[in-house]
């Protein structure tokens, strides 16, 4: 590589010890650190085309992952919507950190994953709708993914994004993590709650720990129609003025709860490698007319089970240090928003509340919130249920007081009886048969003490008993279900009572064909070489295909499945998730043939795998390529990346434009001669002063560096390296002007 005459007036060599400049200043400071993060955080606009133009429809913050332009953000203002229906994103970068962003770019969906509230979106085109290839997008700011999964209450946390409609500079929020807050989906680290507060356009922003890692998404969700989380910010009904009478951008109220970004990470991984799993042969079913959402059955429970209650409690000692509370839900959507409000004594308790968030489950079911490894104050709770703004349900619990030893129920377990009159199964799904039995555990029971079992089938009773209690004080005991005609596939429930007061409960599956402690519900899971979906029923089952394959076909059959039961589709590659979706069946209750197929597959190690309550029930296994992906695709974060600010040693100000060669462990920076053999990494200043090179440098390797810049005495120093310690550098360079 040669340097143009151009580049040689402009530039003149400078070689820096980067070690000892490090070593002056002490480790990354506070601010450069402070200053990667913002440089990062992108402002999102969601728009739509009409005949005068785009029209905004969504705001959100976002961040910057790659230097590839990968940006993670919420989902419920970048999918299209009833409220947010766009067709378009655009991304205003942080040029200069004193002011508002600039739009820059124009992005596409990822990877989403809507009950989450996660999106992915990448950069693929500039602002003016010309594609760009992320090869030739210039080197964009990123930001290191942290652990959220070791993050603790009382942890302190950097909030980052924008505070108002893009018109003003990032802002930065501190806070702490204030409880951990669970949901059925995700297990106990479905939220982080803080007490910082958040404006509604921060949503989509990053939340960091001290080391200034990524570890969580702060988000909220505004409420359709809601004029007082919402703006007036362009003429969207062609009057010519900005009013009530336009559409209003909804922001959304202050945040105070933060996806944890572990969530993430299979969406991540998705997203990096251009995968996209695609259903081929799902039956839709028919919509029926959609009916308000509908809360029910509250209650609470001291711990949870396999996402099921462990017991039903109406009140909990002093000391407790973890609350639950169930419900049934029926006739919710993705785009349905719920609230949690939490009060003790009659004041709120913003600890345990949740804010107006996207609803994260299904159509219907059971679902939970509540928060562990917390401690609960003693007095009177009481949670109230928000769907979309309106009241729907609430119940109270009394915390305080001694342990009582009171009689109780708990940790029910289905399967089916052996010929000893034993419970076998795997605690959860039940196969077709003529019987399906519980066992429990008891305490505290008295000889003579009403108790009753009442059992479900789709919502509806189908058999009740009650009876004087007739066994020891503490025990286990199984009982059964036997309805006339046999098990129906379909959702079941058991509820126990004691004394007339709900004690226990728990749901069950009953599917396919007895065969072992787990259900044949999926049959002959394997992956076919076929050239598209038409040709799939037809090819010849395979474990090893081609690189050059523009997709990978996995088929099954199954048996007794009813309409409407939750299933799960996990896709791996090299044993790491990169999809995972969960959906009611929709299918026929017996059938083959059930088609999936993964698009344009890399080289690698594929594994699909079919589930029903977190059990893993058929697994199959298939070689692409050399069947490894290239070493860098998963790696994790190694080296060091290195930014820093070049300024005039006179003016204290930044230098623009001057191009930062990093030299070769190979060469010394006097053998420097532009050859491409020597040059590892380019990076390039902006108006500030500031760049960042794309490349990490890896630890343990004495590099070089070149500055060229016309008009400055050079500074000369040669090879310098960084430890593992050192994830990230920022370095502050002064150029002195020559005579």
């Amino acid at each position: 590589m040669v340097a143009t005459p151009m580049l040689k007036r402009r530039l003149c060599a400078v070689l820096i010890c980067l070690l000892a400049a490090m070593s002056a200043q002490g480790q990354t400071t506070r601010t450069a650190d402070l200053d990667r993060l913002k440089q990062a955080t992108v402002f999102l606009y969601q728009a739509r085309s009409d005949a005068s133009g785009l029209k905004v429809r969504c705001i959100s913050s976002g961040t910057l992952i790659s230097d590839d332009g990968l940006i993670i953000s919420s989902a419920h203002s970048l999918l299209p919507s009833r409220q947010c229906d766009g067709d378009t994103i655009i991304v205003a970068l942080n040029v200069d950190l004193d002011e508002p962003p600039i739009p820059t770019y124009r992005a596409e969906i990822a990877g989403a994953a809507a009950g989450l509230d996660i999106a992915l979106l990448r950069i693929t085109r500039q602002l003016d709708n010309r594609p760009i290839a992320s090869e030739s997008l210039p080197v964009l700011p990123f930001v290191e993914i942290g652990d959220s999964t070791t993050t603790a209450i009382d942890d302190n946390l950097l909030i980052l994004g924008y505070p108002e409609l893009g018109d003003q500079a990032v802002a930065v929020e501190r806070g702490t993590i204030t409880a951990l807050i669970a949901e059925p989906l995700t297990g106990g680290r479905s939220w982080f709650k803080t007490r910082a507060e958040l404006p509604g356009t921060m949503s989509g922003g990053g939340a960091y720990d001290t080391a200034g890692r990524l570890i969580g998404i702060p988000t909220n969700a505004s409420l359709a129609g809601s004029a007082g989380n919402c703006r007036y910010i362009s003429d969207t009904n062609g009057d010519k003025l900005i009013n009530n009478n336009d559409r209003c951008v909804p922001i959304g109220d202050f945040i105070s709860a933060i996806r944890p970004v572990h969530l993430a990470q299979s969406i991540i991984r998705g997203a990096r490698l251009g995968l996209d799993v695609e259903v081929e042969s799902a039956a839709a079913a028919p919509s029926p007319a959609q009916q308000a959402p509908r809360i029910s059955r509250l209650f609470f429970a001291p711990s949870v089970v396999d996402g099921m209650p462990a017991a039903v409690v109406g009140s909990l000692p002093s000391n407790t240090r973890a609350l639950y509370l169930f419900f049934d839900y029926e006739n919710m959507t993705s785009e349905s928003v719920y609230e949690l409000r939490v009060t003790r004594d009659g004041i709120p308790d913003s600890i345990f509340s949740l804010p107006p968030l996207r609803w994260s489950g299904g159509e219907s079911g059971l679902w939970h919130i509540g928060a562990r490894e917390q401690a609960w104050a003693n007095g009177t709770y009481e949670f109230n249920l928000l769907i979309d703004g309106t009241s729907v349900s609430s119940q109270q619990i009394v915390i305080g007081g001694a342990p009582e030893m009171r009689p109780r129920f708990s940790n029910i377990v289905f399967g089916t009886l052996d010929r000893d009159s034993r419970l076998v199964g795997n605690g959860s799904i039940v196969p077709i048969g003529p019987i399906a039995s519980a066992r429990f555990l008891y305490a505290n029971m008295s000889a003579g003490s009403p108790w009753s079992a009442i059992w479900y089938f789709e919502g509806a009773e189908v058999a009740r008993s009650s009876d004087a209690w007739a066994d020891d004080d503490f025990g286990s005991k199984s009982i059964s279900l036997a309805p006339q005609g046999g098990l129906l596939p379909g959702q079941y429930r058991l509820e126990l009572y004691i004394d007339g007061a709900l004690a226990a409960t728990s749901d069950f599956v009953v599917a396919g064909a007895p065969g072992g402690p787990l259900p044949q519900i999926f049959d002959n899971l394997r992956f076919v070489a076929a050239a598209d979906p038409l040709a799939t029923r037809q090819a010849l089952t395979a474990s090893g295909f081609s690189g050059a394959a523009p997709a990978l076909y996995a088929l099954f059959d199954w048996q007794r499945i009813a309409a409407g039961t939750s299933w799960t589709l996990r896709w791996l590659v090299d044993d790491q998730s990169f999809y995972e979706g969960s959906s009611p069946w929709q299918g026929p209750e017996t059938g083959s043939d059930f088609t999936i197929s993964l698009a344009n597959p890399p080289d690698g190690k594929y594994t699909i795998q079919l589930l029903i309550n977190n059990l893993r029930l058929a697994e199959a296994e298939a070689i692409v390529g050399i069947g490894q992906l290239p070493l860098d695709r998963f790696a994790d974060f190694t080296g060091t990346v290195l930014s820093g600010t070049v300024i005039d040693a006179a003016t204290q100000r930044g230098i623009a434009d001057l191009t930062i060669v990093l030299i070769s462990e190979d060469y010394a920076a006097s053998e420097f001669v532009w050859r491409e053999d020597q040059i590892v990494a380019l990076a390039r200043t902006d108006r500030r002063g500031r760049f960042q090179f794309a490349r990490p440098l890896e630890f343990d390797t004495f590099y070089s560096v070149v500055i060229e810049a016309d008009g400055y005495i050079p500074h000369a120093a040669d090879q310098f390296l960084y430890e593992a310690d050192q994830p990230f550098a920022d370095i502050r360079i002064e150029m002195v002007r020559g005579s």
